[in-house]
């Protein structure tokens, strides 16, 4: 079975991670760092906004399974993509709303993805598309936090629930189990 990879950044990796998670033909998320200058940067250099890299997640997928046009669907039906560096109280180039294609491909489905989400808000989409750069793992701490710690993290609850909220409301045949 033949594996592709989308590259998202939408605010909070932590909150993007636990999303694409459950996905019907996803295999893995990484939670990480992409679009800045400086090689190997911690989460503390990342949250100064001094690196320009942005919080991201790197989702492994099966393509017959599930689409990168679906995954881009549900990037913009579970975050704002209308306020420019800025998810919620996080605020900042790191927290900006990107996507890295791999591909012309990729590249061509996210224009066409950032149209169809345009559809559906009265604001602008302000979400980028960068191209595809060095992909840093963020520290093991941040990977699956939502399953090991989000449920004893005030910040979390805020804002995850209602995220997993949308993708069940809209996008419930994707979800195992």
């Amino acid at each position: 079975m033949a594996t592709e990879i989308a590259t998202l950044a939408g605010g909070c990796f932590w909150c993007t991670e636990a999303v694409y998670q459950n996905l019907k033909g996803v295999q893995s998320v990484e939670s990480g760092y992409i679009g800045g200058q400086d090689a190997n940067p911690t989460y503390e250099q990342v949250c100064s906004g001094a690196t320009g890299h942005a919080e991201a997640i790197r989702v492994t997928y099966d393509p017959t399974i599930i689409s990168y046009a679906d995954l881009l669907d549900i990037f913009f039906a579970t975050h704002d993509p209308t306020t420019l560096n800025r998810q919620g109280n996080d605020v900042g180039t790191q927290y900006r709303s990107a996507i890295f294609p791999h591909s012309e491909g990729q590249a061509a489905e996210a224009k066409a993805g950032i149209a169809r989400a345009q559809a559906d808000h009265a604001s602008p989409i302000v979400t980028t598309i960068e191209p595809d750069a060095p992909w840093y793992s963020a520290e093991d701490y941040h990977q699956k936090y939502w399953d090991r710690a989000g449920d004893r993290n005030p910040y979390c609850m805020a804002v995850i629930p209602p995220k997993l909220a949308k993708l069940r409301k809209g996008f419930g045949d994707r979800i195992n189990g």
